[in-house]
């Protein structure tokens, strides 16, 4: 049994067995909420405000730009993998046909970037939140029929991995920031 028959496996039985008029506005309205990463810009945007957060909000930004370029840019592009309603005609979608390639999850990935790195930085009374509403996303795109589980999981993984190059890519940022200022003191010592 290959991974994209585990994959339809596994939305056949939330399909059948766990779909309900009850959850399905529920899980289409959290996983507007993660349409083109909106929700993780709106987060950053109000963490860069403050001076406290101000890091955590230019880590998440760093994180949802290397995030779109990897996964979307990069990674969708290259594999190509066709939605799973596209490819078995027993799979529903209960939400509009999505214009990009299925793997991997840009709205799992664009989650876990920002909030892994909320998370890891964070106090943790908004790093939890951020993290569950990061998994609610991923788990709607399951419910609602536009994403194998694997796409899912490999979004998820860009996304922690995208949370630990912001890291490195601001560290080598002030670097260079600070290697700059120390070589413009140098010639202004050198002038004098």
């Amino acid at each position: 049994m290959d991974i994209t028959s585990i994959d339809k496996e596994i939305l056949m039985f939330i399909q059948t067995n766990v779909r309900c008029n009850f959850l399905t506005p529920i899980m289409k309205a959290i996983t507007y909420l993660g349409n083109s990463g909106l929700i993780w810009i709106i987060i950053t945007l109000l963490l860069l405000m403050f001076k406290k957060t101000r890091k955590i909000g230019i880590l998440s930004a760093i994180a949802l730009i290397e995030n779109l370029l990897i996964c979307n840019v990069f990674l969708k592009q290259i594999i190509k993998r066709m939605r799973p309603y596209d490819r078995f005609s027993d799979l529903t979608r209960i939400i509009a046909k999505q214009s990009d390639y299925s793997f991997p999850s840009g709205h799992s990935a664009a989650a876990f970037a920002s909030a892994m790195v909320i998370f890891k930085n964070g106090d943790k009374k908004i790093g939890i939140p951020a993290l569950v509403l990061a998994i609610l996303i991923s788990a709607s795109r399951l419910y609602v029929g536009v994403h194998y589980p694997s796409d899912v999981i490999g979004g998820i993984i860009v996304g922690m991995v995208c949370s630990y190059l912001a890291e490195f890519t601001l560290k080598g940022i002030q670097k260079l920031f600070n290697k700059k200022t120390e070589d413009k003191e140098v010639s202004k010592e050198g002038e004098e």
